[in-house]
């Protein structure tokens, strides 16, 4: 071979990568876990938990693999876009040209009859698999990949769930600690300020004070409400209150609770466009942005916003999805905690990883293997694959 030709070919893969990481073939299974029982927040409950598989196939071997997203009713419509229009449009590219990739994928939010989050969940699934992809091909992981800052992050259970037992939540905050979490993130807005005070009260007795605890309002509260409710649990030492506000003036709204009540604002989760997140951190709603990478277009969007935040002094936070969350936040010095549920509430992530790293003393050891480092049960897969 010629030098002229070695050097094209390492233009091409790089050194060291396999000789070809062209994508040939994606594949994307359906998984949905029946729930013991129902769980509710300030406005919503669910009783399944739901997640895709995506797998992209390349020429040289290598097998990107990945799980992403929660959504449940609109599942099938996911899966077939998906399939039927971002497939067509990666097939015959590299999955190194990850940009490229995503940019091709793009055309799939464009149907203005159609809900765009749902294209953008689509692509995540497919931009988290070509990531795996690459993470294989160089053998690191991906949050060395993307920096590295570090490879441990405190765990968050989010919990707290309305049970008519008020001794109920002492019992949630033991058995988050007995799951190995040093932290909750704690669900309020769906009852009075004052009721939502004092549970959280009662978590903090229960907790003590090396506990870290935030709370989720999901958009429960008017804006005074919020401020009342902050002023009430004032002396119980929240990290942050997560989506404080109703969505009819969310942005200003949290900027106001954010600054007269000196509590941390987190959301973003809520956003599912680049534009909707930079408008919510550079209008100061925010000190950390809980943007998830499975809502968003994949873990190339979200870092796309983490370098944002990063000018405007804002943390990043991930909404659930641990599987993912944890190699992003790790990879930058502005991330924060790595949060899931306990394994009544997400079945999937507890059960559906073969080789799931254990929480222990509070923390979560980011996986080292390559790529997303995970390995599935595939029994767990045929047994609640979706059939619709």
């Amino acid at each position: 071979m010629s030098v002229a030709a070695t050097h094209a070919d390492l233009a091409t893969h790089g050194p060291g990568l396999p000789a070809d990481l062209t994508i040939e073939r994606v594949e994307a299974i359906g998984v949905r876990v029946p729930l013991a029982r129902r769980f509710s927040g300030s406005h919503y409950s669910m009783t399944n938990r739901c997640t895709i598989i995506t797998r992209v196939y390349t020429a040289g071997g290598v097998v990107g693999e990945a799980f992403n997203g929660d959504t449940d009713a609109e599942q099938a419509t996911i899966l077939g876009i998906l399939t039927d229009e971002i497939t067509p449009n990666v097939v015959g590219r590299s999955a190194l040209r990850v940009e490229e990739c995503w940019e091709a994928m793009l055309p799939s939010t464009y149907d203005i009859l159609r809900d765009r989050s749902l294209a953008l969940q689509a692509m995540a699934c497919v931009d988290t698999a070509i990531w795996d992809a690459v993470g294989k091909a160089v053998g690191l992981p991906l949050y060395q990949l993307w920096g590295g800052y570090r490879d441990e992050l405190t765990a968050i259970c989010i919990g707290g769930y309305y049970r008519d037992d008020e001794a109920d939540v002492a019992r949630q905050i033991e058995r988050y600690r007995e799951l190995g979490f040093g932290g909750c993130k704690f669900k309020i807005g769906g009852r009075s300020p004052e009721e939502d005070a004092h549970r959280v009260r009662l978590a903090r007795r229960a907790a003590g004070d090396d506990f870290v605890l935030m709370v989720d309002a999901n958009q429960g509260y008017t804006r005074a409400e919020a401020v009342r409710f902050a002023r009430l649990a004032g002396e119980v030492n929240l990290r942050w209150f997560e989506e404080p506000c109703q969505w009819l003036n969310d942005r200003l709204s949290m900027r106001d609770v954010r600054l007269i009540t000196g509590i941390p604002v987190a959301a973003g989760q809520s956003e599912s466009t680049r534009a909707g997140l930079r408008d919510l951190i550079a209008d100061g709603a925010v000190d950390a942005c809980n943007a998830d990478a499975s809502w968003i277009g994949g873990p190339t969007e979200w870092r796309r916003i983490a370098a944002i935040a990063s000018a405007y002094e804002v943390q990043m936070a991930h909404h659930e999805e641990p599987q993912v969350s944890a190699h992003l936040l790790a990879s930058i010095p502005h991330g924060t905690y790595v949060e899931t549920f306990d394994p009544d509430r997400d079945p999937v992530f507890w059960n559906l990883i073969a080789n799931r790293t254990p929480f222990d003393g509070g923390s979560y050891r980011v996986p080292t293997g390559p790529g997303l480092g995970l390995e599935l049960d595939w029994d767990y897969v045929e047994r609640f694959r979706s059939t619709s």
